[in-house]
């Protein structure tokens, strides 16, 4: 029996379930001037999901005293600070490259999963949203400049794959987010506020328009 048109057919791989570029932009090619409703659906949702990933550098993982921060005159990462005993980071800290914030580095990104990486590390992660939020430039300083902080899932990720938004997460994680900055500031005589929520829109829009 055949197959009503724009259905997939059996025993074939559709390029939605492959992933790889090559395979959509062959399958484009093909159903040019002819693509069914089913199709334009799927691939509307492929767009969508491939905008809405970042690639996101690791500097400091989840668990560590230790601060890193990347050398991009170097190469390499080096080691920034030693946080207070008891002080650890909650969530892998990272940045997204080819980004730069008000604060003249890239955008702050923090990776929430199940698994533990490294420095170095590049994960292609879902952004959730973020907290927006501003910080003392200097120690001692009242000025304060935009430091937002956005919020990542692993592209990878089991655990937390039905997470869509910083909605989906519990409170106490983004209190326990916004806590840790504060503490962390403090220890270097600046300030830390947060402003507001980001939704999933919102953080990419910031992130895309970022040079």
């Amino acid at each position: 029996m055949g197959t009503a048109a724009g259905e997939p057919r059996a025993g074939r791989a559709e390029p939605w379930q492959d992933g790889s570029g090559g395979a959509m932009a062959r399958w484009v090619g093909r159903s040019r001037g002819k693509i069914g409703g089913v199709r334009v659906m799927y691939l509307h949702r492929y767009i969508k999901n491939q905008m809405a990933c970042v690639d996101v550098v690791i500097e400091t993982p989840k668990g560590s005293a230790q601060k890193y921060d990347y050398d991009p005159g170097s190469h390499f990462f080096k080691l920034k600070k030693i946080l207070p005993s008891g002080m650890v980071f909650p969530y892998d800290f990272g940045f997204v490259p080819d980004t730069k914030g008000e604060d003249g580095d890239p955008l702050d990104v923090i990776v929430i999963s199940e698994f533990c990486s490294f420095p170095g590390c590049l994960i292609k992660c879902r952004i959730i949203g973020g907290i927006k939020a501003e910080q003392s430039e200097e120690k001692g300083k009242k000025q304060k400049i935009r430091n937002d902080r956005f919020i990542a899932i692993p592209k990878c990720s089991n655990i937390f794959e039905k997470v869509k938004s910083v909605k989906d997460l519990p409170a106490a994680i983004i209190k326990e987010l916004e806590d840790f900055f504060i503490d962390y500031n403090k220890i270097e005589g600046k300030e830390f506020k947060a402003l507001k929520k980001l939704s999933p829109r919102e953080a990419m829009k910031m992130i895309q328009a970022e040079p």
